[in-house]
């Protein structure tokens, strides 16, 4: 293939002439915004401990009143994409968030998608779109683009949980913004006990429900029950995986990133295809090791309980239960659902 010409081959006074227009040649950069064979993500395998982030954000909380701070949370930020820019992916947004007892994180709502996977601690809330949402350690929680949503805590101990949003997506759009609210009135209802056994939805005989979201707490408790009966009717099963998912629809739980629960078998090991979207692995119980084949540099990590790690699309993943005596109960986040809608998911 012939080389691309350079903009510095061209004479000075043509690239001035191009400056005065806003005119770019796209021949010099054409071969970094469409490489060739695969793109070339700037998203690096990286890990991040929780037993060493964790003194930082409680240090946190004696530093900066929730006053200030209104959210106050730690960015888990990848070091290929610029500390700066606050993501973990292109389209994936990360964050340690902590809550003191008594405190109460004032209701907004915006534009990004975001979830909340409690990390510790007990007695925290989320109330979204009206329904009072407890906290325990694993529970996944919504709050979808548009719901009004706020934290309170009525316990005695720190609560943390890790956000993930699509922050980085929507703010490329120019779509990202919040507003504030009044403190939300509760409203009666449960999303997760109405849809609490499978196979089984309301049905709207009189009126359909309005809710583009039904169900907005996925409880841990039934998530790992869930995990393990799978694994036991299905001994031979490689992957023990399960998608949270919206029981109105049958599709994702958002509509940008796919969010997941994993089982790990005592010592198995568990290789993933190099697929398109970028993923998230956060450890609910016990131990993982992670071998991610990153171009930039191949990376093994030893993860512990609430530790976290994010490895590239287009890369194969291997996973490891170094434990022979328990599994390992894995939270996973990936890019999926916009690779698909955008056409542009691949397994390799």
């Amino acid at each position: 293939m012939n080389e691309l010409g350079r903009l510095e081959d061209l004479p000075q006074d043509y690239r001035d002439a191009l400056k005065a227009q806003n005119l770019v040649p796209l021949w010099p950069s054409l071969r970094a915004v469409l490489p060739p064979g695969k793109p070339r993500p700037q998203t690096r395998a990286t890990a991040w401990s929780y037993q060493a982030l964790r003194p930082l954000l409680l240090q946190a909380g004696e530093l900066t009143p929730i006053e200030k701070a209104e959210r106050r949370v730690l960015v888990l930020a990848n070091p290929g994409h610029g500390l700066e820019k606050m993501q973990a992916s292109a389209a994936m947004y990360l964050g340690m968030q902590l809550l003191l007892p008594g405190e109460w994180a004032p209701s907004h709502r915006h534009t990004p998608n975001a979830v909340r996977m409690i990390v510790e601690g007990e007695g925290a809330y989320t109330t979204v779109d009206g329904e009072k949402c407890p906290m325990s350690r694993g529970d996944l929680i919504l709050t979808p683009t548009g719901l009004w949503h706020e934290h309170g805590h009525d316990g005695d101990q720190p609560v943390v949980w890790l956000d993930v949003l699509d922050l980085p997506l929507v703010y490329y759009m120019e779509a990202s913004y919040h507003v504030d609210g009044p403190r939300q009135a509760v409203k009666p209802g449960h999303g997760e006990r109405t849809h609490a056994r499978g196979g089984l939805l309301p049905t709207p005989v009189f009126e359909r429900s309005s809710k583009a979201y039904p169900m907005l707490r996925y409880p841990w408790v039934e998530a790992r029950a869930a995990l393990l009966a799978l694994a036991d009717d299905q001994p031979a099963l490689e992957a023990v995986q399960l998608t949270y998912t919206n029981p109105a629809t049958g599709g994702h739980a958002e509509n940008i990133l796919g969010f997941y629960a994993l089982m790990l078998r005592p010592g198995q090991t568990l290789a993933l295809p190099a697929r398109s979207p970028a993923s998230v692995f956060h450890v609910i119980e016990g131990a993982l090791e992670v071998q991610v084949e990153d171009p930039h540099a191949p990376q093994h990590f030893q993860l512990a309980e609430a530790d976290t790690c994010c490895a590239p699309g287009y890369t194969p993943i291997t996973l490891i239960n170094p434990r022979a005596d328990a599994p390992a109960f894995v939270f996973m986040a990936d890019e999926s659902p916009l690779h698909q809608k955008l056409g542009v998911y691949e397994v390799r």
